[in-house]
């Protein structure tokens, strides 16, 4: 009994994001948001999958779920990145090489992933903590300096995606980028150990 008092607010938190998805859809925010990007021009929508991913990251961590973020956020997005192509040919449209759209919904993926973790109301946090024995706003002040280095170095790698546009090329430079951020921190964390022993 205990245990599903505790996963109600996450069901709850679900079901509406689900309608939100769907209201979202109905007001045509998809078309508006498409039409206001095809005005101002190609050179905005290089930036766009670094500020969908910021965007993303806020309503995953308002909401405190990822999948009500994606039910609200892929039909604004895809519309946008994809010229208008229905739903049924985007397969063929990812197939035959659309870089921009499949970075696009990378970056929606990303960021509303990124969100919900760090979220104190996330079903998934609660459930961690539970699961842990510990204050679940403990569980999130911990995880908050992980998850926030590694949505830096998306949202950097985010813009160089929009530029390069080959998701190879791409996915390697964003490694190679965490792997020089985790022994830069190893090496400060290292530094300031030793100057705290001396002390």
């Amino acid at each position: 009994p205990e245990g599903f008092k505790q996963m109600v607010p996450a069901i709850l938190i679900l079901c509406l994001a689900w309608t939100i998805g769907d209201v979202t859809k109905a007001l045509g925010a998809p078309e508006f948001v498409a039409d206001l990007v095809s005005k101002f021009g190609p050179g905005l929508k290089n930036f766009l999958p670094a500020v969908v991913f910021l965007i993303a990251a806020f309503l995953g961590f308002a909401t405190g779920t990822s999948w009500g973020t994606f039910t609200i956020l892929l039909p604004i997005v895809i519309p946008v990145f994809s010229g208008g192509i229905p739903a049924a040919d985007l397969t063929s449209e990812l197939i035959n090489g659309n870089d921009m759209l499949m970075i696009a919904i990378a970056a929606t993926l990303g960021g509303a992933v990124m969100g919900d973790h760090c979220s104190p109301i996330s079903d998934t946090t609660i459930m961690a903590s539970s699961g842990a024995q510990c204050y679940h706003l403990n569980h999130v002040a911990t995880q908050l300096p992980y998850a926030m280095t590694v949505a830096a170095v998306c949202f950097a790698n985010y813009i160089l995606a929009s530029f390069i546009q080959n998701v190879v090329i791409n996915l390697a430079i964003a490694i190679v980028c965490m792997v020089v951020v985790l022994l830069v921190i190893g090496k400060l964390n290292h530094s300031m150990n030793r100057h705290s022993q001396r002390d």
